[in-house]
């Protein structure tokens, strides 16, 4: 059991790539398509707004400070000091697809996000994976639309989604390296509704999967075996991560994207990140861009 869902930020378009950043206690998301990063303190409810002039799919921190971004069809830093903040700085842009969508930094400290195209041709996009020293290279090709990336405790393992595909997959990851091998099924999701968005893993292991038009997160125990299932007020969940003192409290992304009036008006809240405690999990550090 868990507690229902709390909104914590009024409505935006396509809300994403929700993060905690330990280091000052906030929690950093994006408004994809309108091209803005947020930065909320929970403690406060102040959720103050960076908007740069395109859309940007995921963000993470920098271990040295600043942000980097998954934008455009590539990758930027992002500093936020007033005099630069809304400028970014490329470090590439040459992604196949329309735009970047979803993003992570793996424990090694690279960043890895994901292209789609806005007519989702099969196969058209990949994975792309920012190395330290400002290299790109690509991780998986042939993918549709890139998204729920997340990596076991012990680093070994990367759980991926390529949406249509309605599963997730998990791959050896070679930490020193950055490679992939052996993709196989993690689960499923056929039978379910919805269809897989973004993802966290916790500290047992155990993956959390937000459920597009499905409403709902579902966690999934490391042996691939269903044992929660939280309900939102909305119907197009987009991503969930871990945070607060503890990691213990669970923040979840949604969306408002291609809802019809009525259907705004019948889900109010969508578009919210939302707040759930008492899960009695606990989620594992986020990782930082080292570059």
């Amino acid at each position: 059991m868990s507690d229902a869902p709390v909104p914590v930020t009024s409505p935006a378009y396509l809300a994403e790539s929700p993060i905690w950043d330990a280091a000052s206690g906030t929690l950093l998301w994006v408004d994809i398509m309108a091209g803005d990063v947020h930065r909320l303190d929970p403690a406060t409810g102040q959720d103050r707004v960076i908007h740069v002039d395109v859309p940007v799919g995921a963000v993470a921190a920098r271990r040295y400070g600043g942000l980097v971004v998954a934008a455009g069809v590539g990758f930027a830093t992002l500093d936020e000091s007033a005099s630069r903040a809304g400028t970014l700085d490329w470090v590439w842009g040459d992604g196949l697809g329309d735009r970047m969508n979803d993003g992570k930094c793996d424990p090694a400290g690279r960043f890895l996000g994901g292209t789609l195209t806005y007519t989702r041709e099969p196969g058209a996009c990949a994975l792309y994976r920012l190395e330290l020293g400002g290299q790109v290279s690509t991780v998986l090709d042939g993918v549709t639309l890139s998204n729920g990336l997340g990596w076991s405790p012990a680093g070994d393992l990367f759980y991926f989604a390529d949406t249509p595909l309605k599963r997730v997959d998990v791959l050896d990851y070679d930490l020193g390296t950055g490679e992939v091998a052996g993709r196989r099924v993690f689960v499923d999701l056929h039978d379910a509704e919805g269809r897989p968005d973004g993802l966290t893993v916790d500290a047992e292991g155990a993956v959390w999967i937000a459920m597009a038009s499905g409403g709902e997160v579902r966690r999934y125990t490391p042996d691939g075996r269903l044992d929660l299932v939280i309900e939102f007020p909305v119907r197009l969940v987009t991503s969930v991560t871990f945070g607060g003192g503890d990691l213990g409290d669970l923040y979840v992304t949604t969306s408002r994207e291609h809802l019809s009036e009525a259907e705004i008006a019948g889900q109010p809240l969508a578009g919210s990140v939302f707040a759930v405690t008492g899960t009695g999990a606990h989620g594992l550090p986020a990782n930082t861009f080292a570059g």
